[in-house]
């Protein structure tokens, strides 16, 4: 069971897609989906789309609250208006690691201002998370920041032997349970569900046998080692790709354009990423240009120390659920967390 369910129901397989066809007439429903050999998350269009045996999507569920692209404002000579339009949504299927990205990203988006043009459709959507049925070649969620446990979800779904069973775990999820097909779940199907789900995560292994605390102080350790941060980067494109996959990445860039009549215009905001060359660019008084990580190795170590020992501190473990996509995206096969972690620890300081 999940830390502080509120009640277990049960819901015959039979019944399962007729259910979130149901919930696809009142509103959105989103949910991980084929597209070619990968998994994406997306729009359902109906309930025989629906992946949940996925093993990992391109990228997080982040992308529901904080698009790849939005627009955030829209303006004219004499008024400014903001562009916050949140959708209800029901958000399918996310696995527990992702869950532990989208808790990260609701304290760093409310830690310093609440940017509301995240908090908006996050407060509009309900998140079920489901069981882990198959693991991604890259993931190492069994060996990192095992001590935080995933709380923003509202329901968990577990695949069982005759149906699914959902715990919920807020008002939420307890609203969606209400509906017809679902029975409360009997003690022996709420033990197969918890016995399915101890049973994932001793499939994943320990790739990384250090505590995120012991971790965060020896990168922290390592940040003077330039010969190390040269060796560990030589490969790097500096294309970005880590970032924009990353389930707790969350750097933003910002970019007003007018419309062609000159009077009217909209603020864009777009992800970027630390590790692109421009990232650090700056034009300084009088023009002069300067670029504060001018070197790959530079912008590479600054990925390692903020997602292992800046945002430990704030967080309570590290900025990393261990779902590999970074790892899987990386064209120069150098962004393993896993790889750069063991590398680090095993170097005398």
């Amino acid at each position: 069971m999940q830390e502080g369910n509120m009640s277990a129901y049960f819901i015959e397989a039979r019944d399962f897609e007729p259910w979130v066809d149901g919930l696809r007439e009142s509103m959105r429903v989103i949910g991980p989906v084929a597209k070619r050999k990968k998994f994406v998350f997306a729009e359902i269009e109906s309930a025989c789309d629906l992946r949940l045996d996925y093993d990992v999507t391109i990228l997080p569920p982040k992308k529901v609250f904080f698009p790849p692209k939005q627009q955030i404002l829209a303006f004219d000579a004499n008024s400014v208006s903001d562009c916050i339009d949140p959708v209800p949504t029901v958000l399918l299927g996310v696995h527990f690691y992702d869950v532990k990205g989208l808790d990260m990203t609701d304290f760093l988006l409310r830690e310093r201002f609440e940017d509301w043009n995240y908090l908006a459709q996050r407060e509009a959507t309900t998140i079920i998370a489901s069981n882990v049925q198959a693991i991604g070649p890259r993931a190492f969620w069994g060996s990192v920041g095992t001590e935080m446990v995933p709380r923003g979800h509202d329901a968990f779904l577990t695949r069982v032997c005759d149906g699914y069973v959902l715990e919920t775990l807020s008002d939420k999820g307890e609203a969606l349970a209400g509906l017809e097909k679902f029975r409360a779940a009997t003690e022996a199907e709420i033990a197969e569900a918890e016995k399915v789900n101890a049973e994932v995560m001793d499939k994943c292994s320990e790739l990384m046998p250090y505590s995120s605390r012991e971790i965060a102080t020896r990168v922290r350790e390592s940040f003077s080692n330039e010969e190390l941060w040269d060796d560990l980067a030589m490969d790097c494109f500096s294309c970005g790709s880590c970032n924009i996959v990353c389930p707790t990445c969350y750097c933003f860039d910002v970019r007003d354009s007018w419309n062609i009549d000159q009077t009217t215009g909209q603020r864009t905001r777009y992800w970027d990423a630390c590790l692109t060359r421009e990232f650090a660019a700056v034009t300084m008084a009088g023009g002069q240009k300067e670029n504060f990580r001018e070197h790959h190795a530079s912008r590479f170590r600054h990925r390692f120390m903020r997602k292992a020992a800046y945002l430990h501190d704030k967080l309570g473990g590290p900025a990393c659920t261990g779902c590999g996509r970074c790892s899987a995206a990386c064209t120069a096969n150098i962004a393993d967390p896993v790889r750069v972690i063991n590398t680090i620890m095993g170097v005398e300081q």
